[in-house]
């Protein structure tokens, strides 16, 4: 059992321009995650009281259960014997009803989980520079910064990769075509019934990217890897933490990357049931779950605690609000995983509390996408090439050279350059690159009003230090991409003296960077696999204290709100007698 805990999350509201120094958050912890509206209309968890049906047997229960459902003129969707409870739809009447039903302990809504990471804009080699010039860890290779910090090199040539211990990821899906996972994807199921023509990993499934990119943490492998690389990678792209494990993905989450709890319960009892004592193929079996919400649920509560009695460890992400802990990873038995930049600093995102058992690298970790999926940048002007470059998510793809034109605030060029305001435009832009600064409105409004006005290519310049990533709502089918403060203040001072002319350009890629205790919270769950290969007479319980016993203190001594037990470090715990 997991012993300090009681686990909360949420989802990431970051517009993540550039990720800076990060900044350590307040050590008092939260009581609990704060309620979201996230409730599922018309569906509910059910649960019945366990001492009513315990003479029954289950198939006897399973009976009882659904008869008093449709009784009440309810729909179950999913039903779960072993814990007593239901997925269900259900009217008002229906709701009322089955309230009232002696053997219904409690009905409470089947709530949104959302996926916790979102492409960060920087690439592994930049990281070093965009975080701090003092980082400790930077890639070297294939190694990713992250894969550093975990001293996955030193796990190789030991020969220690998790062979032997499967990890089932529950996701958004994953890219089975993906060089880095040579088509060796163990299993494979989806349990996201609103969305069809998703059903199989060799096929277009993850929609969203983030399934495929937590699964390269764990698992890309040494020596491979895809054509569309990022500024600054190897031609073997990058690779996993645990590359002998045996991947299985629970795709629980669609196309925008959220789910429901039952979906997620449903995903997560498929992962459990490929254990040997379950009828599986898996002596050990890893959940790893990059996602949250901040509602409590009874019916999740009772589904990890019943995942953990039959022998698996579920691991999942704390969340990303800076503030409690999300759920799943604030239930008892599951491992919460908070976020650490390559400074070992708390990522300012990084949810804390008391639930934080241990962090993981969290801050511009790259890993694979679906092929052709991820985005890449360059642009210039004035005869200079502007070093990291950024573009925009949902930007469109392509290249456009021309004349740069200043965007101005409205009607004219003077101001702040910020072009703000709905309606705003300028006659200026059309046929050309508009040149627009951060500033106080969004980047979706400073790219609408660019792009209604005519401009070919959008670029906006950091008004402070440090890479410019942007995270947009609509798509839009000129480049859009954002640069450094210094080479948008270069341009700015050149187009005083007359035009200038250059060029932006978005291509494809196979590799992204992105922020989150969603990035983190693989690095732990492919570090536990690699212990428990090497070391498989453990149980999940001493997996876990044997994890948080040799994790690398970081903050406060001993087990603190910001990092738990500190960074996990799976070459000590090995090295454990």
């Amino acid at each position: 059992m997991k012993y300090t805990r009681s686990v909360l999350a949420a989802t990431l509201a970051l517009s993540l321009a550039a990720c800076g120094q990060q900044t350590a958050a307040p050590a008092t912890a939260p009581e609990a995650a704060a309620p979201t509206t996230d409730a599922i209309a018309g569906a509910y968890l059910v649960g019945f009281r366990q001492g009513n049906l315990s003479s029954q047997s289950l198939t006897e229960q399973a009976t009882l259960q659904a008869q008093a459902i449709a009784a009440a003129g309810g729909v179950m969707t999913s039903q779960w014997v072993d814990i007593s409870a239901a997925a269900v739809k259900l009217d008002a009447a229906a709701l009322a009803k089955l309230k009232s039903n002696p053997l219904v302990e409690y009905v409470e809504p089947d709530y949104v989980r959302h996926a916790m990471g979102v492409r960060s804009g920087v690439t592994d080699s930049k990281a070093s520079q965009g975080l701090s010039a003092q980082a400790l860890y930077t890639a070297s290779g294939e190694y990713t910064w992250g894969d550093n910090a975990l001293q996955v090199q030193n796990l190789v040539a030991s020969s220690y990769t998790g062979a032997g211990v499967a990890v089932c990821v529950g996701d958004t899906g994953i890219d089975g075509n993906h060089p880095e996972f040579a088509r060796k994807l163990k299993g494979f199921r989806n349990f996201v019934t609103t969305e069809t023509n998703r059903n199989d990993p060799y096929a277009t499934n993850d929609v969203s990217h983030h399934g495929t990119h937590v699964s390269g943490t764990i698992f890309a492998q040494a020596g491979v890897g895809a054509t569309g690389l990022q500024e600054g990678m190897v031609t073997n792209g990058v690779v996993g933490v645990a590359t002998g494990v045996n991947l299985y993905m629970a795709r629980v989450l669609g196309d925008t990357g959220s789910g429901s709890s039952s979906g997620i319960i449903n995903g997560v009892n498929w992962c459990a049931a490929q254990l040997k004592s379950q009828g599986g193929l898996e002596n050990k079996v890893v959940i790893s779950l990059s996602l949250g919400g901040g509602n409590k649920s009874i019916t999740e509560q009772r589904a990890y605690t019943s995942v953990y009695n039959k022998g698996a460890l579920t691991i999942a992400a704390t969340g990303n609000d800076g503030a409690a802990v999300s759920y799943p990873a604030a239930y008892s038995e599951v491992v919460g995983v908070g976020a650490v930049d390559s400074n070992l600093a708390k990522a300012d995102f990084s949810n804390f509390g008391t639930q934080v058992d241990l962090v993981g690298p969290g801050v511009d970790v790259i890993s694979s996408v679906p092929l052709g999926q991820g985005t890449r940048a360059s642009a210039n002007g004035g005869g200079v090439t502007f070093t990291q470059v950024q573009a925009a998510d949902l930007t469109g793809k392509g290249s456009f050279s021309g004349s740069i034109v200043r965007a101005g605030d409205g009607t004219g060029v003077a101001g702040k350059n910020e072009f703000c305001g709905t309606s705003t435009r300028n006659p200026a832009l059309g046929g050309n690159i508009a040149l627009i600064s951060r500033g106080t409105c969004s980047f979706e409004e400073k790219t609408a009003n660019a792009v209604a006005s005519g401009a070919r290519a959008v670029m906006i310049y950091n008004n402070t230090a440090g890479t410019l990533g942007m995270s947009l709502t609509n798509a839009y089918n000129v480049p859009v991409v954002g640069i450094l403060q210094t080479d948008g203040q270069g341009l700015i001072s050149k187009l005083a003296s007359g035009s200038v002319t250059g060029s932006a350009s978005v291509t494809s890629a196979d590799y992204e960077s992105y922020n989150g205790t969603s990035m983190a919270t693989p690095h732990v769950s492919a570090a536990a696999a690699v212990v428990w290969a090497a070391k498989p007479t453990l149980t999940n319980a001493q997996l876990l204290s044997l994890l948080t016993s040799t994790a690398r203190d970081l903050g406060t001594a001993g087990k603190d709100n910001n990092f738990g037990y500190g960074l996990v470090d799976p070459l000590k715990a090995i090295a454990v007698k």
